[in-house]
């Protein structure tokens, strides 16, 4: 019986997920803990989910991937994996002051977590 490697086997979400679980703060190590789940569990959130789960300037993590349906009607910053061409072109299209960055950008400038939501 061979070996089977579990957790990601890309290599960029393995070293994200440790470098997440390595910070000891609570959200990180979730958002860490969601990273490492199988495929099939793999998290994709569409905009309007977005826009219906956030406030005006709330910061928000997606450990998955961002789709394009919907559009967003206030200022979010999102930070996660990835994101679809169409998903950041509405983002960059929308009237507000919405950004998408990566995760470990979050993480460097906000390392405590705080003011942190996740939308799975």
């Amino acid at each position: 019986m061979s070996h089977k490697p579990t957790g990601p086997s890309d290599y960029y979400k393995r070293k994200l997920a440790r470098t997440l679980w390595k910070t000891k703060r609570r959200i990180w190590r979730d958002v860490s803990k969601r990273i490492h789940k199988p495929r099939k569990d793999k998290v994709e959130v569409n905009l309007f989910k977005i826009n219906n789960k956030t406030k005006n300037g709330d910061v928000i993590v997606v450990p998955g991937k961002i789709l394009s349906m919907g559009s967003l009607d206030h200022t979010v910053i999102i930070a996660c994996l990835n994101a679809s061409k169409s998903a950041r072109q509405n983002v960059k299209n929308s009237s507000t002051e919405s950004k998408i960055i990566s995760i470990e950008e979050l993480l460097d400038t906000n390392p405590s977590g705080s003011n942190v939501k996740i939308i799975v």
